[in-house]
């Protein structure tokens, strides 16, 4: 028998790298979309494990990405915005809302696939409009899934052909363990479960493995595309491990349920594909979206066990410093908006502490290259991202109500002042960059750059920390402080970066490392100058 495997592994991988290609571009632009509303609707519409089912089933069908939902549910865990019970309910959604993806390639739309992309691509060319380009990416995607997904079952189907790949499916079939094995490591190899799920679909169509070989594999599916939150949880909070790791626990423990019911789960299959008369590939789609909804309703009760479990497993303090609003009550906007400034001005003092903590924590990691320093002071940042629009939006609402000149004064101080607070963030997010881009490229900062750089932050840090005060305590003298340490800031400033020069000169540092250190100069003065927006605030406008 001759076969031309060449042109079979052509096929076979062009076609995976177009499917995996179109899965990606189309997530993107979904994402870009309307990734940052559903984010925000992820975090306020999760309030129990149930309507987080609900939320992870509509978030991924939205993105087209479980790995996505499960990430940006870690992250959300991670800074604190999402307890661990809510996240599971999620991870179980999105479980559930990923199936789609099977259910679509189970339509035939192989044959259109071309004009497809032929549509989008016209979109995304000949219009501007970037709404237009952004469903133009969708249908270019969507299109080049399905030209994948026939590229991919072109090269397979000569494998029925061959004898031993006869017995290698076969042996599957007898030994389920195996299957699951081949279905985790496929997962894996590829990073993405609908791919292997995609593959799964063409072997059953062609005729390749029998029906009960082909549950097994779309079970270690299942358990390979948790690698995704395994990931993205290194170096995070112990909080967002145990979410990570719940979907691993999730998954697991399904296969294992699925594997003890494999006979009867097979003829059920058999019998509703039968009854409703469908065909191979969406045998699979139905299988595995049975899996998915079977497996959420049967650990849904048991959400309180896993997360009491899970918190025994993987011991270790949450960094969960309860980074949502704590004063910003809605009621007070209308029944008395003098309190409701009041409210905000509370919170942006949480937020201001946030900021010292960010400064010190990017400090530590400037000295002793820590990273959980520097993903600690990353998830801070995210925090006072997340304050500050919350702030901003409280605060828009109280200017729809009457305000006394005084409040009104108050008012216009704090939405200032919750600009600087927040760009006091930026400012050490990017010195973290710049430490992470000299370690990256081996760049040395000299002991006295080190030492000019370290007796700045000290007093930048003292700076905001005074700023802070002086805003809590309502305090002119504290306030003239602040601006009095702002000057020094400045000074050193232009002393250190005079000394930089001199080191330059005299050959004892190099350009590259030179350029990192003036730049955090910068972002320490910029710094400075944000605190000191603090301070004059408080100096022309009584709180």
């Amino acid at each position: 028998m001759n076969l031309n495997w060449q042109e079979m592994l052509f096929e076979f991988f062009g076609g995976l790298g177009i499917f995996l290609f179109a899965i990606k571009y189309m997530g993107d632009a979904l994402q870009k979309t309307a990734g940052d509303r559903l984010r925000d609707l992820l975090d306020r519409y999760t309030t129990n494990p149930l309507v987080g089912v609900l939320a992870g089933i509509l978030f991924t069908v939205l993105i087209q990405s479980s790995a996505g939902t499960i990430v940006i549910v870690i992250g959300l865990v991670s800074a604190g915005f999402m307890t661990l019970r809510q996240s599971i309910g999620v991870i179980m959604g999105a479980n559930i809302g990923t199936t789609i993806k099977a259910f679509i390639i189970g339509f035939e739309i192989g044959d259109y696939s071309l004009p497809i992309m032929a549509t989008g691509a016209f979109l995304i060319f000949f219009f501007r409009r970037k709404i237009l380009q952004n469903v133009g990416e969708v249908l270019f995607g969507f299109g080049g899934l399905f030209l994948g997904l026939d590229l991919m079952m072109s090269g397979m189907s000569p494998l029925q052909q061959l004898p031993s790949f006869t017995d290698i499916t076969l042996s599957v079939s007898n030994h389920p363990l195996l299957g699951v094995i081949a279905g985790t490591v496929m997962t894996l190899f590829l990073q993405s479960s609908s791919a292997s799920v995609a593959i799964l679909q063409g072997f059953y169509a062609e005729h390749l493995i029998s029906l009960k070989g082909a549950l097994p594999i779309l079970f270690g599916d299942n358990i390979g595309t948790t690698i995704t939150a395994i990931l993205a949880s290194l170096g995070a909070s112990a909080g967002a491990k145990r979410a990570a790791f719940s979907h691993v626990l999730f998954n697991v423990v399904g296969t294992l349920v699925f594997l003890i019911l494999l006979t009867p789960f097979t003829l059920y299959i058999e019998w509703i594909s039968e009854a409703l008369s469908i065909e191979n590939k969406m045998q699979i789609a139905v299988a595995h979206g049975t899996f998915n909804v079977v497996n959420v309703i049967l650990q849904f009760p048991l959400i309180g066990a896993w997360v009491f479990l899970l918190t025994k497993l993987i011991p270790g303090e949450d960094f969960n410093t309860k980074y949502k609003p704590k004063h910003l009550e809605e009621d007070f906007i209308e029944e008395s908006p003098s309190i409701a400034i009041g409210q905000a001005k509370e919170e942006i003092l949480r937020m201001g502490d946030l900021s010292v903590q960010g400064l010190e924590k990017t400090f530590s990691y400037l000295k002793d290259r820590n990273k959980n320093d520097a993903d600690e002071a990353n998830q801070i940042e995210d925090a006072i991202n997340h304050l500050d629009t919350k702030i901003i939006n409280y605060l828009v609402k109280i200017s729809s109500q009457p305000l006394s000149s005084q409040d009104s004064n108050r008012h216009l101080m704090l939405m200032a002042t919750v600009r600087d607070v927040e760009r006091i963030g930026d400012h050490f997010e990017n010195i973290i960059e710049l430490i992470d881009y000299q370690d990256e490229h081996h760049f040395q900062l000299t002991e006295d750059a080190l030492e000019d750089i370290s007796e700045m932050f000290e007093l930048t840090i003292s700076t905001v920390k005074k700023a802070i005060e002086a805003l809590d305590l309502n305090s002119d003298q504290l306030a003239r402080e602040v601006a009095e340490q702002e000057n020094v800031i400045d000074r050193m400033e232009r002393k250190f970066r005079k000394n930089h020069f001199i080191r330059l000169n005299e050959g004892l540092c190099t350009g590259h490392a030179g350029v990192i250190f003036v730049d955090m100069l910068s972002n320490l003065e910029r710094v400075g100058d944000h605190a000191v927006n603090i301070a004059d605030a408080i100096l022309g406008k009584r709180v």
